[in-house]
């Protein structure tokens, strides 16, 4: 059976949101959660329709990960975030097809790994699995933000 993944959201790295977010203002997005990570950068959500998002990504720190993928890239896709309901099973899968996850971390919100942009696609996937504790104290509407209001779960 197939582990119970979605997309969760597409990634973009900026220079600057204030200047990419006239683009996703135009085509009807509507900005939904504004933080930062540790001073290293800025994420913003847009919500898109019916649940689907994008994400703005600003490096704040001379020194982020973010500051040295522009200055190689420039602006543009920088990864595709999967939702997944089982993190360790997604990963077994992929480990099963011999195709290597990296950075694994666990917060409170959430717990993710990477699979590099290494690999055939030669896109980078963020796996991540949401915590009950990612709602708490935000203020966005959940109906929205998750595809029929709900996180993905193990159960059918």
């Amino acid at each position: 059976m197939a582990p119970n993944i979605r997309v969760d959201h597409i990634g973009i790295a900026v220079e600057s949101v204030a200047s990419a977010e006239p683009v996703l203002t135009a085509l009807g997005c509507e900005k939904i959660i504004d933080d930062t990570v540790e001073d290293r950068f800025r994420w913003v959500y847009y919500l898109v329709g019916d649940a689907s998002r994008i994400e703005l990504i600003e490096p704040l720190a001379e020194d982020s990960f973010l500051t040295e993928y522009l200055e190689r890239h420039g602006p543009g896709l920088h990864h595709v975030t999967l939702e997944v309901a089982d993190i360790d099973e997604v990963i077994g899968s992929l480990d099963s097809a011999g195709i290597e996850t990296i950075d694994r971390r666990s917060y409170d919100e959430w717990t993710e790994a990477f699979v590099s942009p290494r690999n055939e696609t030669g896109v980078l996937f963020q796996l991540m699995e949401y915590t009950d504790a990612f709602t708490d104290g935000r203020d966005f509407d959940e109906e929205s933000f998750f595809m029929n209001g709900v996180r993905l779960s193990t159960e059918e």
